[in-house]
């Protein structure tokens, strides 16, 4: 079980943000609690597309404690597959 960060930079607000997804809701809340994002901001939750945006330094810290680095290719993959 795994928790990873996609490679999209999209930009919002003037920040660079990209997508967190995990192989679990468990995973994918503990991650976002180290990382200091409110579980209030997670989106599509409940689906298989369950995720939080995050923002570049948010990112960084996810890579830190274990989140694997994808592409944006590898995260649809890995949301079809858990439909």
């Amino acid at each position: 079980m795994a928790v990873y960060v996609d490679n999209l930079k999209a930009k919002y607000r003037g920040m660079i943000m990209c997508h967190m997804i995990a192989d679990s809701q468990p995973e994918l809340l503990e991650m976002a609690d180290k990382i200091g994002v409110q579980r209030k901001w997670i989106q599509d939750y409940g689906t298989s597309s369950e995720h939080f945006d995050i923002c570049m330094s948010k990112r960084k810290k996810a890579v830190e404690l274990g989140a694997i680095e994808i592409n944006m290719r590898d995260l649809v993959r890995m949301v079809k597959k858990k439909e």
